[in-house]
């Protein structure tokens, strides 16, 4: 018999099982954030670069979603839990992990805009999406257990979702 998953496993201080605490505290968070920062930044980066069609207006959009968001993250995260109800750990790490990932989840896509083909920009940005999506998809499959395929079908959905919004915002 296999030992069960982090998920799987009774509730417990994450302090007694080394991979429950990294799930909880690293895992966890830096996945939320990832999450947040690939798919709530796109409507905005998005919807910047369609209604102006120039690479440094949208990446400066990008970059003041993708930090503003961040900071935003890692006080949510430090500030919800303290950790030790729910055993997930120090709030500042979960914190600064939580706003990390949004940082660099919103970055991954505004970044390409540095490139002054608005063109090439924006099909570097779209491939980095997908791969942003995928990478979502694969650690939701690795550590959350949620099978591959179905993790990848919710992702794609809401990043498509929100993708859809900022091309029909941005040409409002």
């Amino acid at each position: 018999m296999t030992d069960p998953t982090p998920c799987d496993r009774p509730h417990q201080d994450g302090a007694d099982d080394p991979q429950r605490a990294f799930v909880l505290t690293v895992v966890q968070p830096g996945l939320a954030g990832l999450m947040d920062g690939s798919v709530s930044t796109l409507a905005p980066i998005f919807a910047a670069a369609f209604a102006t069609e120039d690479t440094w207006p949208t990446f400066l959009v990008g970059l003041a979603a993708s930090v503003g968001a961040g900071v935003s993250m890692a006080f949510a995260e430090a500030l919800s839990d303290d950790g030790r109800i729910s055993g997930r750990g120090s709030p500042w790490l979960r914190g600064w992990i939580c706003g990390g990932m949004t940082a660099i989840g919103g970055l991954g896509h505004t970044l390409p805009f540095l490139i002054p083909q608005f063109t090439t920009a924006m099909i570097v940005a779209t491939i980095i999406v997908i791969i942003e999506l995928v990478t979502i998809a694969w650690i939701r499959n690795r550590w959350m257990d949620t099978p591959f395929l179905s993790a990848s079908f919710q992702v794609i959905v809401g990043g498509a979702i929100v993708f859809g919004l900022g091309i029909l915002i941005g040409n409002l």
